[in-house]
């Protein structure tokens, strides 16, 4: 009797191997399950902040619903002698078209955030190349500059997407520094949040049309600037060449 005790474990043991190693086997959004277990995976991300040295960080700001505070934002981003990367979505950009304007000779970057706001991962590649090319071209038409920086609606992404942005030539940017102004924080809550997690090489998420945005804004580059920091557009803080992009989303140089 102990003998065939030992003997039905042994067997379970060897069916849960031969299971495991089929499992393995298997493909996971076109990488081996076995490589995402291993933690080799070929899955793309985009680039959530820069490795560097230098004390430089970048501030963010998506533009999908209203622009009053707009006008504001950017006299503060001046009165600091920042600039600042703002991600604007294409019905945005149909309904303040002067306000494209105004942030473009104000000396902000301008990406793109999806012409209708979509959660892109549900979107095949060609409504993606769509919503990317429309939403561009409408930026570009009043600016007369190229996008190269895409921001994902809701932060959602898969390699569909990706490799769709990549073909176009765009860089999609995430954000390691969510300042959550869209929640209705106070802007010292919002400054706070922002302070507690920024390091060297951060990208900072805001919302130009957030309740406290222009005061929290304010207070931000002010501590940031006490603090030695550099607040610059999202192009003037990452790697446009020979760079690797970690699996946590960190851009550094080869």
């Amino acid at each position: 009797m102990p003998f065939c005790v030992i003997k039905s474990k042994t067997i379970k043991i060897a069916l849960a191997m031969i299971l495991v190693a089929v499992l393995l086997t298997l493909s996971i959004e076109g990488s081996s399950a076995a490589s995402v277990f291993f933690g080799n995976s070929s899955r793309k991300v985009p680039i959530y902040r820069v490795q560097t040295e230098e004390k430089q960080v970048a501030i963010s700001f998506d533009a999908a619903w209203g622009a009053d505070k707009t006008e504001e934002i950017l006299e503060v981003l001046s009165s600091y002698n920042a600039t600042a990367t703002f991600f604007l979505v294409g019905f945005w950009v149909d309904k303040y078209p002067e306000m494209v304007t105004k942030i473009d000779e104000a000396g902000m970057e301008i990406g793109t955030h999806s012409n209708t706001h979509p959660d892109m991962v549900k979107l095949d590649s060609e409504t993606i190349k769509k919503e990317l090319e429309t939403s561009t071209t409408k930026i570009e038409n009043l600016t007369g500059k190229e996008v190269s920086l895409f921001r994902a609606p809701y932060g959602s992404y898969n390699n569909t997407l990706l490799s769709t942005c990549e073909s176009l030539g765009l860089t999609t940017i995430q954000w390691d520094v969510d300042s959550l102004d869209w929640k209705g924080l106070s802007s010292v809550e919002v400054t706070t949040r922002v302070l507690d997690r920024v390091q060297n090489g951060s990208i900072i998420l805001c919302h130009n049309n957030a309740d406290n945005v222009v005061e929290s804004t304010k207070m931000i580059l002010e501590r940031l600037t006490m603090k030695g920091y550099k607040v610059t557009c999202v192009g003037d803080l990452i790697y446009h060449d020979n760079f690797v992009v970690d699996n946590n989303g960190v851009q550094s140089l080869k």
